[in-house]
């Protein structure tokens, strides 16, 4: 359940990205903000596999694969806003 909040989080943190990019100067500056995204959260999701090896007790084996979906789950949604929106201008 932990696992789905956090790439739901990610997510609406995505959504804010994409808002404050549209309204700071509309549609173009939408590619820009899922490039500064996308290495912020996996920061975040390592952050996330830190805390589980470090203070949850998981090995790395075992929060790898947690560590992946997290961060592939909002990065793929952002790569694709990214590669859809620049190849339209």
């Amino acid at each position: 359940m932990r696992t789905a909040i956090i790439i739901v989080g990610g997510l609406a943190l995505f959504g804010v990205f994409v808002l404050i990019a549209r309204f700071a100067g509309g549609t173009q500056t939408i590619p820009m903000a899922a490039k500064i995204f996308i290495p912020l959260w996996l920061v975040a999701a390592l952050i996330n596999l830190w805390i589980g090896v470090a203070r949850a007790g998981y090995s790395v084996a075992e929060e790898l694969p947690i560590f992946l979906l997290i961060f592939a789950v909002p990065a793929t949604v952002a790569a694709f806003t990214w590669w859809k929106l620049s190849s339209a201008t």
